[in-house]
């Protein structure tokens, strides 16, 4: 598996973003002809080789026909440092397209039109339109108007349009399986921007990142732009890596400014299909005062939220009363939906939670026609090797029924189906 991770240590914004996509391998030919394709003028590219900090990546800038660079959300001059492996600038600029510039107030049917219209992939399109979306809604929030009269103001600039839909191309080019983000950085402060003085973290940052993962610093310059957090809420298949990985290849998307810290986005390949891994939460509660129809009735209830596993163990409680110890698995996502259901339907006051990791085989499903009509076998596989497979329980168990043939009979079949098809 091919897991590209965005390690945010300094923040994350639009420039940022493609400047770490391009360093870590995107070609850069084919994001130039993406964007070639966007009927939007008045620009230039300019890509290069730099120094911030110490450490080498790449400069990604768009800069206006009037050749001053148009500043990246919040993120103003370029660093001192310099180290010029190659310079590049790519025109965009006809003059009847002249109005496309930092002085058009956009909304997002005007953006959502410039995608559409574009030759770009499906998936580049779709990539580049939820990501402009999450910031319309949030500054539909903040302003408190619909989203249709939103009018972008940084996040409508040429800039900040190539720098999404850049984004996407980049992204697309890549072609990985899996886009993980570390935990994002808030910093402290204020910053100026077209309303204003707005306090940091930007309030569309801060309603963008509902949901995501965060933590505050003391830093007092903008780490998390509105535009890098639609990035990271709009490609994000999760947040946080866990367990035992191989780095293949590292990039780095340089920042405008210098600061102590270096102004960088670290993106990585993580070679993954040695060792699969995945991450559950395992919900637990003591419990004395149920009977077993009601904990088998909680079970049923548990399972129907998306429990991956329950199971129930006998313990010996305080005051040596005998009890039973209630156990839950459970994906991240289904955390607080599985919890509500242990207090709604159980006697207990609280539950425990622990974060684990997992190790599984790689796993997919295949139906089987045997004599008793389709049946679903789960099939593992490590490393591509086929180690095991069986039919599945409630597949069985209904045909049992339906056939009136004991359970053994159904999955013996199966098996021998499985066995046929996979040639074994």
């Amino acid at each position: 598996m091919k897991t590209l991770y965005f390690d945010c240590f300094s923040g994350i914004s639009g420039d940022m973003t493609v400047g770490a996509l391009l360093d870590i391998g995107a070609d850069e030919k084919v994001l130039l002809d993406g964007l070639k394709q966007l009927k939007v003028e008045g620009y230039r590219i300019k890509i290069e080789k730099k120094l911030k900090n110490g450490i080498s990546g790449t400069d990604f800038s768009v800069l206006l026909d009037d050749h001053h660079e148009h500043d990246h959300e919040h993120e103003h001059s370029h660093g001192d440092e310099h180290d010029h492996d190659h310079d590049h600038e790519h025109h965009h600029h006809h003059h009847e397209h002249q109005h496309d510039t930092e002085h058009v107030h956009r909304n997002a049917g005007d953006i959502e039109r410039i995608i559409n219209e574009s030759g770009l992939n499906e998936r580049v399109r779709k990539l580049s339109i939820d990501m402009f979306r999450l910031v319309a809604e949030a500054e539909s929030k903040i302003h408190g108007k619909p989203v249709e009269e939103v009018h972008f103001h940084e996040v409508g600039a040429i800039d900040s349009i190539v720098d999404i839909i850049g984004t996407a191309i980049c992204i697309d080019n890549l072609a990985v399986d899996r886009i993980v983000f570390s935990s994002l950085p808030l910093s402290r402060g204020f910053v100026k921007c077209q309303h204003g003085v707005f306090p940091l973290p930007a309030p569309a940052t801060l309603e963008i990142l509902k949901d995501v993962p965060v933590y505050y610093t003391d830093i007092k310059f903008e780490l998390v732009t509105p535009t890098g957090a639609a990035i990271a809420k709009g490609l994000a298949d999760e947040f946080g890596m866990v367990g035992e990985l191989e780095v293949d290849r590292i990039g780095y998307g340089l920042g405008k400014k210098t600061y102590e810290i270096p102004n960088v986005l670290r993106v990585m390949f993580f070679n993954s299909k040695k060792k699969i891994s995945d991450r559950v939460i395992e919900i637990e509660t003591n419990i004395d005062d149920m009977t077993a129809e009601q904990l088998g009735s909680a079970m049923e209830k548990l399972f129907a939220e998306g429990a991956l596993d329950v199971f129930l163990t006998s313990v010996l409680m305080k005051k040596n009363r005998p009890g039973t110890k209630l156990t839950v698995l459970c994906s991240h996502e289904k955390k607080d939906a599985v919890a509500e259901a242990i207090l709604r339907h159980t006697s207990t006051f609280g539950v425990r939670f622990s974060y684990m990791e997992r190790r599984i085989l790689d796993r997919e499903v295949i139906a089987v026609d045997t004599d008793f009509g389709s049946i679903r076998c789960k099939v593992g596989r490590l490393n591509g090797e086929l180690l095991k497979y069986s039919p599945e329980y409630e597949d069985c168990k209904e045909a049992s029924k339906q056939y009136d043939r004991p359970i053994a009979d159904v999955y013996n079949e199966a098996m021998s189906k499985m066995r046929d098809k996979l040639n074994i």
